[in-house]
């Protein structure tokens, strides 16, 4: 059933919880159509602040849930994941915070950019048809609703720089890193 064809006053559910990684906690939320976000540095004051933003573009209070099966198994892959189990993600996902171009974007990121890969903000933008908008994939990732699931920290400068990173350029080492990109930090 989409959204259109709910019953009249009943509200689409977002359930969500926060899973401890070894770049710290993250929230991850989810509707009845898949994981809808993921957040990183997950404390108190970010939680709070994600949740209400969600709250506002859902239209409806997220729930914590975090016996909900499509979060726990969304905790086992991210686990694993950092873990070094596992190397890409089989969830559900729900792309209704994110349209147009960007959407475009990081659905072809998602489908084609695998674990251990880098590709630079123009090959992207050549992948989806628009070589000149090498800046607007930058946008794009900037945007990603779903960063991890959605692996926007595979996505560099075509010079060698490592580009910019929502969740902190520590962050996007780290995660690169652990994928084997680069080299772990000495310190």
């Amino acid at each position: 059933m989409d959204s259109h064809e709910q019953e009249e006053g009943s509200e689409q559910q977002v359930v969500w919880a926060v899973v401890a990684t070894g770049i710290g906690p993250l929230l991850l939320a989810a509707t009845a159509d898949g994981l809808v976000n993921v957040v990183f540095h997950a404390t108190d004051a970010v939680r709070h602040r994600a949740l209400a933003r969600l709250a506002s573009r859902l239209g409806t209070e997220p729930a914590e849930a975090p016996g909900s099966p499509l979060l726990a198994e969304a905790i086992c892959q991210v686990q694993a994941y950092f873990a070094g189990e596992r190397r890409g993600f089989e969830l559900p996902l729900d792309w209704s915070l994110i349209s147009g171009f960007n959407r475009q974007v990081l659905r072809e990121l998602a489908s084609g950019v695998p674990y251990g890969t880098v590709v630079g903000y123009g090959d992207l933008a050549r992948r989806v048809g628009q070589p000149g908008a090498a800046q607007a994939v930058g946008v794009a990732m900037g945007a990603n609703p779903l960063p991890v699931v959605v692996p926007c920290h595979r996505v560099v400068e075509s010079d060698g720089g490592i580009g910019g990173f929502g969740g902190g350029l520590e962050t996007k080492r780290a995660l690169l890193a652990l994928e084997g990109v680069l080299p772990e930090p000495l310190f």
